[in-house]
């Protein structure tokens, strides 16, 4: 099939691309404006005790968790302690809030909403937290658990100790059903309180640079994620006469982690299966067990469900029959990708102007970030969000859902975002070494284009990923 795809592209390359592949429904899309800066409250004094949140995870869970713990806040009329980082075996990166986002405006911005600090006070610093019954996990909180739970068994620890430290904090507080001024809260946290420190939206802005060398005008959200160094990527752009380019960014979530906790194959035989299985070992022993104790669904039942993430291959099939010419420049976003350089040669091969940040900054650029994957992922977070057009390759992604609801967001409509059904994409693989490159191409062209379709946010989804709901954004008319 990777054949006939490049086939198709050397054929097409002179051929108009189909008129929706750069462009959202624009009328139904700029229907929406952000609205989540409003404010309709008295600020919180934060008297019932402090909150400690250590969050776990990358830099895409770790944002959703610090939201979720202003919120949380708020609810409680506590004051938060500026979160702290959990270090992971899987990311090993050091970094703390001060290293990825400006403090100092995270908490100005959210004074009219929450008391804040940078730490407790001497008083309870000295404080044994585990054996006063303060240390909560989130094993002792239900994932996306509502606000009545933390009323009921947070606010009373808070109330007796004066303090609590809720321990990997993550995506345990529920979109629904919540208060309409706490989850406008939510998405002032997210889209305006978090901006990415100076020495990342410096670079940020570099990379931008680059990858916008011939654009003629700045980008609609270049200013949110880079703030004043958005000027520079204009001076560099004003001095350029070439025609205007523009660009598609894909993320490919096909890192290790990934691709040993799907529990899928991915056509490397008894090799990969036990060196997926001996990282399953040593970073997800809890899932190494249970495989070896329950009979879960195959790899294949797996992959019919959609479960599994697209592989380098999958996606560069995908973006061909979308259209998207030979031409087309490609930033590929992602940390090292399963099967190396291998696996990347396929998406090389049909899409030669094929770029990430390691190709575009120097080794000196990217000194300062090395060994820090989390200020990596808020440079390929940067690089993504500006792009003219954004694939995501796995919905469960939360930098891919994190980017998509930034652009729907500060996008105006125009910058669109390609969803695949995996459910459905994963029907038409599973055929397409006996189909004709015309079917799969309609095949596929049809499964996306019904994820295409502009809509309010679904009960119970993440607003961070669908910020067209009322709390975050207004309609227009």
């Amino acid at each position: 099939m990777l054949a006939l795809a490049a086939h198709a592209l050397a054929e097409g390359q002179n051929k108009r691309e189909p008129k929706d592949l750069w462009r959202e429904p624009v009328v139904p899309a700029s229907a929406w404006m952000p609205c989540a800066d409003q404010r309709n409250w008295e600020p919180s004094g934060g008297n019932n005790g402090y909150i400690l949140v250590t969050a776990n995870g990358g830099m895409n869970q770790q944002r959703v968790a610090i939201c979720n713990a202003v919120v949380l806040a708020r609810l409680l009329n506590a004051t938060l302690v500026v979160p702290k980082f959990m270090y992971s075996s899987v990311w090993r990166d050091v970094s703390q809030f001060s290293d990825i986002y400006q403090e100092e405006h995270f908490i100005n911005y959210l004074t009219p909403d929450i008391r804040m600090v940078k730490e407790l006070p001497n008083r309870l610093q000295s404080l044994d937290l585990e054996a006063i019954g303060s240390v909560v996990t989130d094993v002792d909180i239900p994932k996306e658990s509502k606000p009545s739970f933390y009323l009921k068994n947070i606010l009373p620890i808070l109330l007796r100790n004066g303090v609590v430290h809720l321990l990997g904090f993550g995506n345990r507080l529920a979109f629904d059903p919540i208060p309409f001024q706490l989850q406008r809260l939510r998405c002032r946290c997210n889209f305006h309180a978090l901006q990415f420190a100076p020495k990342i939206q410096e670079t940020g802005a570099l990379l931008l640079r680059r990858l916008l060398k011939h654009e003629g005008h700045s980008g609609p959200l270049d200013h949110y994620l880079v703030g004043p160094y958005a000027d520079s990527i204009m001076k560099e752009k004003r001095g350029q006469s070439a025609k205007a380019s523009r660009y598609l960014a894909i993320h490919l979530r096909f890192e290790i982690d990934m691709v040993a906790h799907s529990l899928c194959e991915f056509g490397g035989g008894e090799e990969e299966r036990q060196e997926l299985e001996k990282y399953r070992e040593i970073h997800f022993p809890a899932l190494a067990h249970l495989k070896k104790t329950t009979k879960l669904p195959s790899p294949a039942e797996i992959r019919s469900e959609g479960l599994c993430p697209l592989t380098p291959e999958e996606a560069v099939l995908m973006l061909a029959a979308l259209g998207f010419n030979r031409k087309t420049h490609v930033f590929v976003a992602g940390a090292q990708i399963y099967g190396g350089t291998r696996r990347l040669g396929a998406l090389n091969s049909l899409y030669p102007y094929l770029v990430t940040k390691e190709n575009l900054l120097s080794a000196t650029e990217l000194e300062p970030f090395k060994n820090f994957s989390s200020q990596l992922a808020a440079l390929d977070f940067i690089g993504c969000t500006a792009a003219n057009a954004f694939a995501m390759t796995d919905s469960g992604s939360q930098l891919s859902s994190l980017v998509s609801g930034y652009r729907i967001y500060y996008g105006g409509g125009k910058m669109p975002t390609i969803r695949p059904n995996k459910r459905r994409l994963a029907a038409i693989f599973v055929k397409n070494s006996t189909i004709e490159w015309k079917v799969f191409e309609q095949r596929v062209r049809k499964a996306v284009r019904q994820t295409k379709h502009i809509q309010s946010r679904p009960k119970g989804r993440s607003v961070y990923r669908y910020p067209r709901c009322k709390e975050c954004m207004c309609p227009t008319d």
